[in-house]
C-alpha cells in the first residue's frame, strides 16, 4: 500500500492512513470481480477496480482528479503486478504485506494527470486551444463593430463635406468677379 499524505498535517497522517485502509478494504469487498466503481466520501473519491480474476486495487483522489486517469493507473498497476508476481497473491492473507516497489514510481508519475495520460494531455491542449480561439473570435467581432462605427463616421463625414461643398458653391456663386 502506497500513499502520499504530504498534504495532511504530520499529526493527521496516521489517522488519514487508517481511514484510507478502511475505505480500501470496504470498497474492495463491495466491488464485484470485473467491475469498476467510484465512491465519493468527504471530498475525496475512491476509485476501485477488481479484475475478473479477483485481483484489485483502489486509488483515492480529490474530486478534481479525472476518473479515467485513475482507472488507467489501476489497470497498469494491476497488469504489472500480475506479470511480476503471477498468482502468488491468491495465497496471501494480508494484502498490505505484499511489497510492490513500482507503485511508488506510479504514485509520483500520476500526480499530474495531464502529464501521465496522453488523452488527458490532448484534452487539456484542446481546451487551451478552444479558449484561445474564443478570445480571437471575440476580438475579431470587436474589430468588426469598430469597423462598422468607422464606416458610419466616414459616411457622416462624406455627407457633411458634400453639404459644405454645396454651401460653399452657393456662397461663391453670388460673388463672381469678372
Amino acid at each position: 500500500m502506497a500513499s502520499d499524505l504530504a498534504s495532511f498535517g504530520f499529526f493527521q497522517r496516521q489517522s488519514v492512513k487508517e481511514m484510507l485502509t478502511f475505505l480500501t478494504k470496504t470498497f474492495m469487498k463491495r466491488t464485484e470481480p470485473g467491475q469498476r466503481q467510484s465512491v465519493s466520501h468527504e471530498g475525496y473519491v475512491v476509485h476501485c477496480y477488481v479484475r475478473s480474476d479477483g485481483l484489485g486495487g483502489t486509488v483515492t483522489t480529490d474530486t478534481d482528479y479525472p476518473a479515467r486517469v485513475a482507472f488507467v493507473l489501476l489497470g497498469q498497476l494491476l497488469e504489472e503486478f500480475s506479470a511480476e508476481n503471477g498468482d502468488s497473491w491468491k495465497t496471501v492473507d494480508t494484502p498490505e504485506s505484499i511489497a510492490f516497489p513500482p507503485i511508488e514510481e506510479y504514485l509520483v508519475k500520476y500526480q499530474d494527470p495531464a502529464a501521465a495520460d496522453k488523452v488527458t494531455k490532448i484534452q487539456k491542449d484542446l481546451d487551451e486551444t478552444t479558449q484561445i480561439l474564443h478570445k480571437t473570435i471575440d476580438s475579431v467581432l470587436e474589430r468588426g463593430v469598430k469597423l462598422d462605427s468607422l464606416v458610419e463616421r466616414s459616411n457622416d463625414l462624406s455627407s457633411q463635406s458634400k453639404l459644405f461643398y454645396k454651401s460653399a458653391k452657393k456662397t461663391n456663386a453670388c460673388c463672381v468677379v469678372s
